[in-house]
């Protein structure tokens, strides 16, 4: 395997809730991309079929009906429409990873979702959100450590966590010690929204280098900014609000002893934000500090990962012993 690669984050915004304009628009920038040689292309959080900013801007009763359009926008993981990426991926010869609203097959639960395509265009795995962050929580279901994948493809190992799960430093061990090259960070805009104008980008960029350098991987941060798009669905729906703006995101490429490779770009601008990479650079890194190695002192710190698929929630019955799992 060569080990210089051309990497991308897609700093691109949906064509919010819908679902088949966004799938043809994903395929313009693999299109894109494969004109510039790129090797992998991230794009943003949920960027299939969009953010559901407005649960942060209303009342959660007066939602109903936007969060069922926003079901009814979100696709299967082996849907037509992934099927559709996964083909334009596999005639450009660019890996993807996208970000996408799943709704689980033959169900109606939800889930913050990452598909890993290789440029052959086969899907190598799904990753779901672990921890949907505040109001997301009443419209994702919860992820499980069976999708904290690694995976193996043509560009390398590569896994992803999308926004806020960069807090959870047990999940961004989990992908070092499973050999982590480089690492796709999916976000949505969050420097537009109300008490986060001056802090979202700090924020990410905090998060972003501290992965490089503590996994020892190259970083492909790539954000969606807000479009009109966003706002004028919200208050044609929901009424008026103050919460949110157009614009921000924050795109960037980190290099595992956290310098600037490219970005970050922000704004409405959408552009593909772009760095050559030499996958060599990462032994000189491990030189100083291996976290799945000299660094990782397991005689001292260790952890267990439950990384069986999960369906529903283990009960405990009050005589402290476990009851079977639900079905």
């Amino acid at each position: 395997m060569a080990h210089k690669k051309k990497l991308a984050a897609a700093h691109v915004a949906p064509v919010f809730l819908d679902t088949l304009a966004t799938t043809k628009k994903a395929c313009e920038w693999i299109r894109s991309a494969s004109r510039e040689n790129i090797d992998l292309l991230v794009f943003p959080e949920v960027f299939l079929p969009g953010f559901p900013y407005w649960i942060n801007c209303y009342p959660p009763l007066v939602q109903g009906g936007l969060n069922r359009r926003y079901h009814d926008a979100a696709i299967e993981a082996n849907g037509s429409e992934m099927r559709e990426v996964a083909q334009c991926a596999a005639e450009n010869n660019v890996s993807v990873v996208l970000g996408f609203c799943e709704r689980e097959t033959e169900g109606h639960t939800l889930y913050n979702s990452m598909a890993f395509i290789d440029n052959d265009g086969k899907n190598l795995g799904i990753h779901r959100k672990l921890q949907p962050t505040y109001a997301e929580r009443y419209i994702w279901g919860r992820g499980d450590a069976s999708s904290l994948l690694v995976v193996e493809g043509s560009v390398g190992r590569v896994g992803g966590l999308a926004c806020w799960e960069h807090t959870m430093n047990l999940a961004r061990q989990a992908l070092l010690e499973k050999g982590q090259e480089i690492h796709a960070a999916c976000w949505p805009s969050l420097s537009t929204m109300q008490g986060f104008t001056e802090i979202a980008d700090q924020q990410i960029e905090a998060m972003m280098r501290n992965h490089a350098l503590t996994s020892q991987s190259f970083v492909v941060c790539a954000s969606s900014p807000v479009g009109e798009d966003v706002l004028s669905v919200m208050e044609s729906e929901l009424g008026q609000q103050e919460f949110l703006g157009v614009g921000g995101g924050w795109s960037a490429i980190i290099h595992p002893f956290t310098a600037d490779l490219a970005g970050p770009h922000k704004g409405s601008e959408e552009r593909l934000v772009c760095a050559d990479v030499d996958l060599e650079d990462l032994a000189d890194v491990k030189l100083w500090v291996d976290g799945a190695g000299h660094y990782s002192r397991p005689e001292l710190l260790w952890m267990n990962i439950d990384d069986s698929p999960k369906k529903g929630l283990k009960m405990v019955r009050r005589d402290g012993l476990d009851s079977p799992d639900e079905e």
